[in-house]
C-alpha cells in the first residue's frame, strides 16, 4: 500500500511533464506540431481544454501504477526476506550502519530489484499502453475511439490483440525497466544504511 500510495502521488505531480514527453517523442520528421517544451505546454493549454488536457490517460497511469509500485516494493521486500532467512551467509552481510542487522549484499540487491521490476512491469504494462495512447490524442488518427481507459483498452485489444497489442513493447521496456529498478532499490537499500535508519 505504501508502495503504490508513493508511486499514485509521483504521477499525480508530474503527469504534466510525461504528457509532453509523450507528444515530442511521437512527432515524425518534417510534420512538427510542437517546436519544444514550452510550445507543446502552451498548444496543449489552449487547444485540449486548459489544464485537463495535460492530464488525459491520468486514470490508467494511475490504475497501473498502483500495482506497478505496489507489485515492485513487494516482490523486493519478499526476496529480501526469503535470500536473508534461508541463505544469510550467501547473500547476506552486516549493516554499514547496524553490525547487527542483515542487508543484502550489493549485487543481490541488483538482482532482487531487476526481478521486481520486471514482475511488476508484467502485470501493469497493458495499462502503459493504454495511457500511451491516451496521452496521444489528438495526434492519433483513432483518437475518437480512445476516450476512456475501458474504451482504450477494448478497441487496442479488438483491433491488436494480446501480445500485438496490450503487450506491444513490452522486452523494450524490459531494457529500461529492469536496470533502472535494480539501481534505484540498491540506491534505496545504500541510503538506508548511510542514514542508519537500519
Amino acid at each position: 500500500m505504501a508502495g503504490s500510495m508513493a508511486g499514485i502521488t509521483a504521477v499525480i505531480c508530474t503527469y504534466p511533464l510525461d504528457m509532453v514527453r509523450a507528444r515530442l517523442a511521437f512527432q515524425v520528421k518534417g510534420e512538427h506540431t510542437y517546436r519544444g517544451i514550452i510550445h507543446a505546454f502552451k498548444t496543449i493549454y489552449t487547444k485540449e481544454g486548459g489544464f485537463t488536457g495535460f492530464y488525459r490517460g491520468l486514470m490508467p497511469a494511475i490504475v497501473g501504477m498502483a500495482p506497478y509500485a505496489g507489485l515492485s516494493f513487494f516482490t523486493f521486500g519478499t526476496l529480501k526476506n526469503i535470500g536473508l532467512t534461508h541463505a544469510p551467509s550467501l547473500l547476506g552481510r552486516p549493516s554499514l550502519d547496524n553490525p547487527d542487522v542483515l542487508v543484502l549484499k550489493t549485487h543481490v540487491n541488483l538482482l532482487c530489484g531487476g526481478i521486481a521490476g520486471a514482475i511488476a512491469q508484467t502485470v501493469s504494462y497493458p495499462l502503459d499502453v493504454t495511457r500511451r495512447r491516451m496521452q496521444l490524442g489528438t495526434v492519433l488518427p483513432d483518437s475518437e475511439k480512445c476516450l476512456t481507459m475501458v474504451q482504450t483498452l477494448k478497441y487496442v485489444y479488438q483491433n491488436h490483440g494480446i501480445r500485438r497489442g496490450l503487450y506491444r513493447g513490452l522486452s523494450l521496456n524490459y531494457i529500461r525497466c529492469i536496470p533502472s529498478q535494480a539501481v534505484a532499490f540498491t540506491t534505496y537499500e545504500l541510503m538506508k544504511q548511510f542514514l542508519h535508519l537500519n
